[in-house]
């Protein structure tokens, strides 16, 4: 097994070129109504994530067909935006932040795109004090944007609110370059490899990492019915 802290770079035919990269970023255009959600983001100092991580996030979702979805890290709307637009048009996001504001925000822009408000689920709280709250094995998709430091627990808790068969996601897996740079030791940095090598060696899960925004790791779940 290939080890997190040492991509295996002999298998990398051609690297992909920043224009290729903004080209697959900018591929699914996104509206007013996000442009809306990422201007109020830049207010408030919250980095959303990108918009190839939000479309591959929407993607998700239609794939999984969606119903219910948690949401670690609300910000001002941008990712829910996505996920709503993914889910079944009966979907309910619960979605998750400690910045009360930070959430109002977002319930103006889900009110913008038209999305009734019985659909998004706003909870205001620490993700570790409210997700164990949440029914086992009610949710198709977990997203996690949150404390990077606690994306570890973030994975323990996503494994009992999955249904088999749903998937979880984790923003910022690359963390600006520096997962890959074994001499980047912070503590962000270093939680996120742990995150990463914890996913990969999990039998239950199967796993991949895209390149997409500042990386999105994403895991689904095995059936397992010894678990």
């Amino acid at each position: 097994m290939a080890s997190f802290d040492q991509p295996q770079e002999d298998t990398i035919t051609t690297p992909l070129k920043s224009a290729s990269w903004s080209y697959a970023e900018a591929y699914v255009a996104e509206d007013d109504v996000l442009a809306a959600a990422r201007s109020r983001a830049e207010e408030v100092g919250v980095a959303p994530i990108g918009s190839g991580g939000g479309a591959a996030l929407r993607f998700l979702a239609s794939v999984l067909d969606a119903r219910a979805v948690v949401e670690i890290g609300t910000g001002t709307g941008v990712s829910g935006l996505w996920l709503l637009r993914g889910m079944r048009s009966d979907g309910v996001l619960t979605t998750v932040d400690i910045e009360a504001e930070h959430q109002r925000l977002a319930r103006q822009s889900f009110t913008e795109a038209g999305i009734p408000s019985q659909r998004a689920r706003t909870i205001s709280g620490a993700a570790l004090d409210v997700l164990p709250r949440l029914t086992d094995g009610h949710y198709d998709l977990v997203f996690c944007d949150g404390d990077k430091t606690e994306y570890s627990a973030y994975l323990k808790e996503a494994l009992r609110l999955l249904r088999p068969g749903g998937v979880v996601a984790f923003d910022n897996a690359l963390w600006h370059d520096r997962v890959a740079d074994p001499a980047q030791r912070d503590e962000e940095t270093v939680a996120i490899r742990e995150l990463g090598r914890q996913v990969a060696e999990h039998d239950d899960l199967v796993s991949v990492l895209l390149p997409v925004g500042d990386g999105l790791l994403v895991a689904k779940k095995e059936w397992n019915p010894e678990a």
